[in-house]
């Protein structure tokens, strides 16, 4: 009798272990699809206007470290006049993007959001996604910038680097 309490216990046990293992890997599926989402969506507000956006589509969908980043340009040219931005589109790649262009979008494996232009260009986000009264979003945390002229760097860390 001992014995089958043990072994009752154990598949108990066992049985909720699968099951949270399950919830984690449901909840991991949604942020993927949720993280593709928000930036087809992005890119989508970003044909719609042109461009347009005031502020900038990317702030529009950056989380709080990338917005005080983003802020720390304006800042920069407030006080000197000057700019000390990355002098391109980082969402096209592009002083003068082409918003008809083809892309496709793609979750790499580790958890970036690829989005792969026409141009030939590459353009990886990385999102960091929350759950709120079970509501799930993501916003853009920061974007790997053209790996040739800025060695791998990302825009927050360009940003930070060159407006502070």
């Amino acid at each position: 009798m001992q014995n089958y309490i043990i072994l009752l216990l154990a598949s108990t046990l066992a049985i909720g272990s699968l099951s949270a293992i399950a919830d984690v890997a449901t909840l991991t599926q949604t942020h993927n699809a949720l993280k593709v989402a928000t930036i087809e969506e992005m890119y989508q507000q970003d044909v719609d206007n042109q461009g347009q956006d005031d502020p900038v589509v990317l702030e529009r969908y950056a989380d709080q470290t990338l917005q005080a980043a983003m802020q720390l340009e304006r800042d920069y040219f407030a006080r000197e006049q000057m700019s000390c931005h990355i002098g391109y589109d980082v969402l096209w790649d592009s002083q003068d993007p082409d918003y008809a262009q083809d892309k496709q979008f793609a979750l790499t494996e580790q958890g970036l959001v690829k989005v792969s232009l026409a141009q030939g260009s590459d353009i990886y986000y990385q999102l960091a996604c929350t759950n709120i009264d079970k509501k799930a979003e993501c916003r853009v945390a920061d974007l790997i910038l053209d790996k040739e002229l800025y060695e791998s760097e990302t825009l927050k860390s360009f940003l930070l680097k060159n407006c502070a």
